[in-house]
């Protein structure tokens, strides 16, 4: 139903992947002259134009798979994401500033000299020339579905690699199938990075622990296909989920090992990886919270901010 269309991006992940069917596409890649080039000749070998499509759907708010909506939509294209993406893409760069004004807190408050903290979050700045602003035409919930050439997709909420994350499933030959965006990907296990509070003074969502429990969910589905955001189509998508799975437990049993006294989550991120470059802080640091929160919510970890005001965690 779906072919695909390889964009390069400037980004150390590589190229992404859209998916055409009709005149849908998911996902357009960054906006870049190099990636809106790919783009059209691939559309072109189709005999389509980039006005020629009726709308593009979103799988989530990263400008590697969101950048070019905006020209799509100049082009009178329809964009459509789930609410979540609406409010990120609509005002990318507010968005920013609002996380790096919470991450260097919360960094700092776990252990991170603020300094560091300050030039980890800044880096992400340079995502900004390829994510302009897109206002999003209509919101998809979850469950809703969408007639694509002939076929009807449905859009299906997930946790876990990004807010408001959408899954675009469908029947193809006899079988279930789905775009996943990087929800599951075939070569690397993808990085619940840590989130921001949905609106400023509400509670971090616990990402990894919701990532564990939406690939748990889709583990009892009957997929025979996966399309993913990046790299080749996952033909045992319950196998690679339980791949997936199993490297998540191996990472939660090695930060439980690091807390055999009270520690900052920055000294488990420096446990778990030695001589790491400070460009992979955040997404170290992701890992190090998130699998602190999934001991924390099974109780075999608790936090408590010591004298000087840092998060520690202890055994329970």
């Amino acid at each position: 139903m779906f072919s695909r269309l390889s964009i390069p991006t400037p980004f150390q992940v590589g190229p992404v992947n859209a998916y055409l069917a009709g005149r849908t596409i998911v996902d357009p890649g960054p906006d870049s002259d190099e990636s809106w080039d790919a783009l059209t000749e691939g559309l072109a070998a189709r005999d389509l134009a980039p006005g020629d499509l009726d709308r593009a759907l979103i799988t989530h708010p990263h400008p590697d798979h969101f950048g070019a909506a905006k020209r799509l939509r100049e082009a009178g294209v329809e964009v459509l994401a789930a609410p979540a993406t609406a409010q990120i893409v609509g005002a990318f760069e507010d968005r920013l500033e609002y996380e790096q004004s919470y991450f260097s807190e919360l960094f700092a408050a776990h252990g991170m000299s603020e300094s560091t903290a300050s030039t980890v979050v800044d880096l992400p700045q340079a995502y900004l020339p390829y994510a302009p602003d897109c206002e999003i035409d209509r919101t998809l919930a979850d469950g809703e579905t969408l007639e694509v050439a002939d076929d009807t997709i449905t859009a299906e909420a997930v946790e876990g690699h990004a807010a408001g994350e959408l899954l675009f499933t469908f029947e193809a030959a006899g079988g279930e199938r789905a775009i996943v965006g990087d929800h599951v990907l075939g070569e690397v296990t993808p990085n619940p990075l840590l989130q921001p509070p949905a609106e400023q003074g509400g509670e971090r969502p616990r990402v990894l622990p919701a990532y564990n429990d939406s690939l748990e969910t889709l583990r009892t589905r009957e997929f025979d296909q996966f399309l993913p955001g990046h790299g080749d189509r996952i033909d045992d998508p319950l196998g690679r989920i339980d791949e997936m799975l199993a490297a998540h437990e191996d990472r939660t049993e090695n930060v439980r090992a690091l807390v055999e006294e009270p520690i900052t989550a920055t000294a488990v991120m420096e446990g778990l990886f030695d001589d790491l470059p400070v460009t992979e802080y955040f997404p170290a640091m992701s890992e190090a919270i998130g699998h602190l929160d999934v001991l924390e919510a099974r109780g075999a970890v608790a936090s408590f901010e010591d004298e000087d005001g840092l998060v520690r965690y202890e055994a329970a």
